[in-house]
């Protein structure tokens, strides 16, 4: 093995491990976010609210967009990607709302 390769070998090494935190940092972040909608849908299931709020999605949706604009991420991607977490929360939202109706 060269040097280059060895050098280059490493920094994959570096990368990869960087790449790993990252994603563990994802995982918790996401935890904590599905942790704080649980509490939005218990609050909307108790006080009969629908489980989705369109203004707020489109409202969050530009947000996020802006947002990945200003971090030099496709907002194309950044909207998909909220997009599928919010249709996993709506999903929450509704199963809540059905058990505290009582319809399993």
């Amino acid at each position: 093995m060269t040097s280059d390769s060895s050098s280059a070998l490493a920094e994959l090494e570096r990368l990869r491990a960087s790449i790993d935190n990252i994603d563990a940092a994802l995982i918790h972040m996401l935890a904590e976010r599905f942790r704080c909608t649980k509490a939005v849908g218990e609050l909307k299931a108790r006080s009969s609210l629908p489980a989705a709020d369109p203004n707020r999605e489109a409202r969050q949706i530009e947000r996020l967009r802006q947002l990945a604009r200003d971090a030099h991420l496709d907002p194309d991607f950044a909207e998909k990607f909220l997009a599928f977490v919010i249709r996993e929360v709506i999903r929450h939202h509704e199963a809540i709302a059905a058990q505290a109706n009582g319809s399993h």
